[in-house]
């Protein structure tokens, strides 16, 4: 795997607000943040700084501790796909230059957290740019791009030892526990419409509620995160895990307006088998929560969680290609709306199952980072 280092460009203006800096990478146009490969003899975030003045045009000042990483698959000379991990420092923009080397060869744009956020594709590195508040690097000493040489004063050597010593924050365990229980309900919920048993507009209605509890579970963590000195976990792995929870419910809302959309009133048994394994995800995600609380212990045991919720995605994505066949066989050799529609909601369900996995994948990432 390539190591690079970037930085997260932020600004405050006069009455509080928050802007992040963007560019487009060179090949592909998508939005990132300025980053690049270690330069021999600087320390990281001052190749941070390098790449920045470079790529964006911007000077500041940087933290001396990252704020987190995020992975992506760099496209190398040749075609060959290579993953990448990019240690990402905070950098707080004093000066933006009128011109500089990659002016011609990149966008640069400012955008609002919740903008840039959307703007990235990669999930790590949005969860850095929701979770961050520039209150975070207050206490750092810093290296400015005017002034590499010469470290600010203050310690960060003991606010890391003050970290140490202070409790961790419970409170995001109960809201991990809490968002889990949502999940629960949610899968419930489709399990319960994909049944057939009961008004399919009374179970779409309670998945909705449900998805918009999660939302509400969401927005608590998010805002303490930003207010809170200690966390038990990285800040960009706490909003990770609670983005991924997000995620699948967002997909269960989304699988319940494509049946009500479409005015679908049967389901397929594989379509209800696919829920009930998304049901059995949701527990073990349930079971993990507590679990993480110490990680040292419960390690073997969350392993165990995460790769049972793989296997029933893996399981999932049989039934979802039996389904389609099945489908295809009775409706899409016609070319029927039936097939069409089906398909739509197959991929939905199916979807939910992926972003479980994403959650047993945060978790898993978590286990690995404090094992």
């Amino acid at each position: 795997m390539i190591e690079q280092y970037g930085v997260l460009p932020y600004r405050v203006d006069a009455k509080g607000d928050v802007t992040f800096l963007l560019i487009t990478s060179r090949d592909t146009g998508r939005w990132i943040v300025p980053k690049g490969n270690p330069v021999p003899g600087l320390p990281p975030q001052e190749a941070a700084l390098v790449e920045a003045r470079e790529e964006a045009g911007i000077e500041g000042e940087v933290g001396a501790e990252p704020i987190g990483s995020y992975t992506y698959v760099k496209q190398k000379r040749g075609g060959k796909a290579v993953p990448a991990e990019v240690e990402i420092y905070p950098m707080k923009v004093t000066r933006q230059l009128s011109d500089w080397p990659e002016r011609h060869e990149r966008m640069v744009r400012w955008f609002k957290p919740s903008d840039a956020a959307a703007s990235v594709a990669e999930r790590s590195l949005r969860a850095l740019i929701l979770g961050f508040h520039p209150a975070e690097a207050n206490g750092y000493p810093s290296r400015t791009s005017g002034d590499m040489g010469e470290r600010r004063s203050g310690g960060f050597g003991m606010l890391k030892i003050f970290r140490a010593i202070m409790p961790k924050e419970d409170r995001f365990f109960d809201m991990f526990q809490r968002h889990a229980d949502i999940l629960i309900a949610g899968a419930d919920a489709m399990v319960t419409l994909l049944e057939n048993q009961g008004p399919i507009d009374e179970a779409c209605k309670r998945i909705s509620q449900h998805e918009h509890a999660g939302d509400d579970v969401t927005r608590d963590v998010l805002v303490a995160v930003r207010r809170s000195f200690i966390t038990p976990f990285d800040r960009s792995a706490i909003t990770a895990l609670a983005s991924s929870m997000d995620d699948a419910l967002d997909e269960m809302w989304q699988t319940a307006k494509a049946i009500t959309l479409y005015e679908v009133k049967s389901f397929e048994p594989q379509m209800l088998e696919m829920a009930q394994l998304a049901a059995e995800a949701a527990r073990l995600v349930r079971e993990a929560i507590p679990l993480m609380k110490n990680i040292g212990r419960n390690g073997h045991r969350l392993h165990q969680i995460t790769e049972a919720v793989v296997h029933l995605e893996g399981r999932a994505d049989e039934l979802h290609a039996a389904g389609l066949k099945a489908l295809f066989q009775a409706h899409g050799k016609d070319g029927t709306m039936a097939f069409i529609v089906g398909r739509e909601v197959y991929s939905h369900v199916e979807r939910v199952l992926d972003r479980l996995e994403d959650v047993a994948d945060e978790i898993q990432g978590i286990v690995i980072d404090h094992a």
